[in-house]
């Protein structure tokens, strides 16, 4: 275990503005916007600019382990408290795609009753704390400028009427298939299609953040043995052939017919700027260096994971933004800074365009659906 003096400590010079980026994050904002609109004309309906098609929308726990190391202690886990929470699972596509197509998948956590001050001035009563995570470790696209170029591609497969979420995919495979040969990613996160199954995946924060006196990342990985079981398990060719546009849904409802799951979430404290860069995304931290160091347990009971009321609540009224979040926990990197801008865009128009409201304000009250 490295010893918790060689940790960064957090301090306002650990991130650093980058060259035109005032512009560069505003051409991908505006670049997203388009696109969000020309979604809306496809389905007649706004959906997410990322991250847009929900397998599942779990209510379980996070219980803050007891007993921990004084240097993890620190905002959310500083007490060894239990929460509720929300989570969603999802492709990452900005578009409704079939299950077949490989892709990166996502966990978006909600955390319930978390008190105190809160990031965003409009959210300062807000009882909630997001962390959003992908099964892999990095971002492709690390820095804003190779952010934009990215997403200027998809803006223009989508203007010429293609599937600009192929481009995507061929990219995000490319890019696994180089990490997976130098050793630097994990066979059982490989995107070949259709992937492993997603409730044995471990998932990322991809990006760092604050973490109260430090700066880290976020993960969550399988803890009890049923959801280990299914780390880097092929799908049955048959239940991909039954449905092969849903059954990501299929089998996370299966699943949580009778099956419980625990996961633990683990934090990576950044020791060396250098070799675990803030502000370049694609950069993996070396685990040999920093591992991650559990802090919290999350279990689920069995439920209806996507009833009618849930994949409305999900698709419609919940939203989950990284910066929903205790100044403690504030993502860092300019990734994370356009982000910042580009989700509020996205969730206001989503918001509107679908005449819902925002889910802050009354989430505790929607944590009773069924």
């Amino acid at each position: 275990m490295t010893d918790f003096n060689s940790y960064l400590l957090y301090n306002n010079t650990i991130e650093t503005i980058q060259p035109d980026e005032q512009e560069i994050s505003q051409k991908i904002v505006d670049s997203m916007a388009r696109v969000n609109r020309l979604m809306y004309e496809k389905y007649r309906h706004a959906i997410r600019d990322a991250h847009s098609k929900s397998h599942a929308i779990l209510k379980g726990e996070l219980q803050v382990y007891e007993n921990l190391p004084v240097h993890i202690t620190q905002g959310l886990f500083s007490i060894p408290k239990k929460y509720p929470i929300i989570v969603r699972f999802s492709t990452a596509q900005g578009s409704i795609v079939p299950d077949k197509m490989s892709a990166f998948r996502g966990m978006a956590i909600k955390i319930i009753g978390v008190e105190g001050e809160k990031l965003l001035p409009e959210l300062s009563d807000a009882l909630t704390q997001d962390f959003l995570l992908v099964n892999y470790p990095i971002i492709p696209t690390g820095i804003i400028k190779e952010y934009l170029k990215m997403q200027e591609g998809l803006e223009s497969q989508a203007n010429r009427g293609e599937l600009f979420q192929k481009v995507a995919q061929k990219a995000a495979v490319e890019v696994q298939n180089v990490l997976a040969a130098v050793g630097l990613a994990d066979d059982t996160n490989e995107l070949s299609a259709p992937g492993p199954h997603v409730l044995g995946d471990t998932y990322f924060s991809m990006a760092a953040l604050r973490f109260g006196d430090y700066v880290a990342k976020i993960n969550v990985k399988p803890l009890s043995e049923n959801v280990k079981a299914l780390s880097g398990k092929k799908i049955d060719n048959e239940i991909i052939e039954e449905d092969e546009n849903a059954f990501l849904t299929r089998i996370i409802s299966d699943f949580f017919q009778t099956g419980i799951a625990e996961y633990e979430m683990g934090a990576q404290l950044c020791t060396d700027l250098e070799i675990m860069p803030v502000e370049d995304g694609s950069v993996q931290w070396p685990e040999d260096k920093s591992p991650y160091q559990p802090v919290a347990r999350i279990s689920f009971q069995p439920q209806q994971t996507f009833s009618p009321e849930r994949r409305v609540y999900a698709d419609d009224v919940l939203s989950f933004n990284p910066f929903h979040c205790l100044p403690e926990h504030r993502p860092l990197g300019n990734i994370m800074r356009v982000r910042k801008l580009a989700y509020e865009t996205s969730s206001k128009f989503r918001h509107h365009m679908n005449a819902q409201p925002g889910s802050n304000q009354k989430v505790l009250k929607s944590y009773r659906i069924k």
